[in-house]
């Protein structure tokens, strides 16, 4: 298995992942994503909105406000009970996650030979909110204290009527939604894996208040979802479902379980599925004073509908993919993304850059494959040799690679290499988007 070093030193070097504010020594928490690594984030949000969303009849998208009203947060119980335990170091005073008993022993292997003061190394365990604070407003001593979204759940249900009212969708149905969320987390680490800034995709799916049916709906999306990431070509061996245990379900969860990732760092969590059952609407209900009820035509019954919740995150999804991807072989490094979540699909290369006649016809076919939406975007690559611009572009997962050489200029026809397999196909540049096309998803 790589090492994450080595994932953590590919992401900078080849501008998928950069440390947040680097040159102001950054900020704990936050990371950037290069050229490569947004086009990623993207390809994985256009995956999930187009399964999710765009191919299914039962099932709307919204996109929520970051900041919204306080009472939001009461009422959802994230101001009471969105905590993690939290221990602090009584020799240096850091704080630590008392429930991460890894990182706790590795701390304290940095104090190996020190004395800590009497009863022990550490504290004991206090509760600690994660929810972001802000200040909104322009008189410094009267600015109205709100929070950053812990999750993005929350937008979805505060306009279940609103989207009752104008889709006039009937239960059962869902509602996706993707967006930045924010952790006040005590110790980020592990990369990308635990950050204070963050991307959800998420789907909030309604259903009747009975067991059996929401049980039935619980395990499709469980099954959908492990599904979607195997058609992504995430390794199944890789891949687990972990049921959480009455004691460490959230304050909302009748049920919950994780699809988990065997990582660098351990299995780890990045999508978790929730039977919400109908606390969120009740609360809102309760504290807002709204009726939050669904009247089913069909049967006449009015209730407060259970919610089934899938919910991934955009960033844990990128680093595993990934990992999961990043190979070599005698040196050569090969980034065997899906062609659907890989940067560029297809890069570009006269055979020589000093060659005029190569370079104008390799620019008449990067120019033509530019006008096909499904082989989106097009890479050009004219530096270098050859050899190397192949490794190149499959160190960063470019799955096919167009080379126009002096046999184009003679009989019309380029050789698309694979970047998987390397071998090589000659195609008429008339057959060359068609070709190319049944090869892409």
């Amino acid at each position: 298995m790589v090492s994450l070093d080595k994932i953590v030193s590919f992401c900078k070097r080849r501008g998928y992942i950069f440390p947040g504010s680097e040159i102001y020594g950054g900020l704990g928490g936050t990371w950037d994503y290069g050229p490569l690594g947004v086009a990623l984030k993207n390809n994985i949000k256009h995956a999930f909105w187009h399964r999710m969303v765009n191919t299914r009849q039962d099932v709307v998208g919204i996109d929520a406000a970051i900041l919204m009203n306080p009472k939001v947060w009461e009422a959802s119980g994230h101001v009471q009970a969105f905590t993690d335990p939290l221990v602090e170091c009584k020799i240096c005073h850091q704080r630590f996650r008392a429930d991460q008993p890894d990182e706790i022993k590795d701390h304290e292997s940095t104090h190996k030979g020190r004395n800590p003061p009497a009863g022990g190394d550490w504290t004991e365990p206090k509760k600690f909110n994660l929810l972001v604070e802000a200040k909104l407003g322009v008189v410094e001593d009267a600015k109205q204290k709100v929070y950053l979204r812990g999750e993005i759940t929350q937008g979805v249900h505060v306009n279940f009527k609103n989207i009752l009212d104008s889709t006039r969708m009937q239960i059962p149905f869902g509602v996706g939604q993707i967006g930045k969320a924010f952790r006040n987390e005590i110790t980020p680490g592990n990369f990308t894996f635990r950050s204070r800034e963050f991307e959800q995709m998420e789907l909030q799916f309604y259903t009747e208040p009975a067991k059996k049916e929401a049980d039935k709906w619980y395990e499709y999306w469980k099954n959908e979802r492990m599904n979607w990431y195997l058609t992504l070509g995430m390794t199944k061996s890789k891949l687990r479902f972990r049921q959480h245990e009455e004691g460490e379900r959230a304050h909302y969860a009748i049920d919950a379980w994780d699809i988990e990732y065997d990582s660098p760092f351990g299995w780890k969590e990045f999508e978790g599925i929730h039977n919400r059952g109908d606390w969120d609407l009740s609360q809102h209900q309760k504290h807002s004073g709204v009726d939050m009820s669904y009247f089913d035509q069909k049967t006449g019954k009015k209730y407060i509908p259970y919610i089934i919740e899938t919910s991934g995150g955009v960033d844990r999804a990128a680093l595993f993919f990934l990992i999961d991807a990043y190979s070599e072989d005698n040196g050569r490094v090969v980034l065997k993304l899906s062609p659907e979540l890989a940067p560029y699909k297809v890069a570009v290369f006269p055979l020589l850059a000093n060659k005029p006649d190569l370079v104008k016809k390799a620019r008449e076919v990067y120019s033509q494959l530019s006008t096909v939406h499904s082989l989106l975007p097009v890479d050009w690559d004219d530096r270098g040799n050859i050899g190397k611009r192949y490794f190149a572009q499959d160190e960063i997962g470019t799955p096919y690679c167009i080379t126009i050489d002096f046999d184009t200029l003679k009989d019309d026809t380029v050789t698309i290499r694979d970047r998987d397999t390397t071998k090589q196909q000659r195609v008429k540049i008339s057959k060359l988007a068609e070709t190319l096309s049944k090869k892409l998803p």
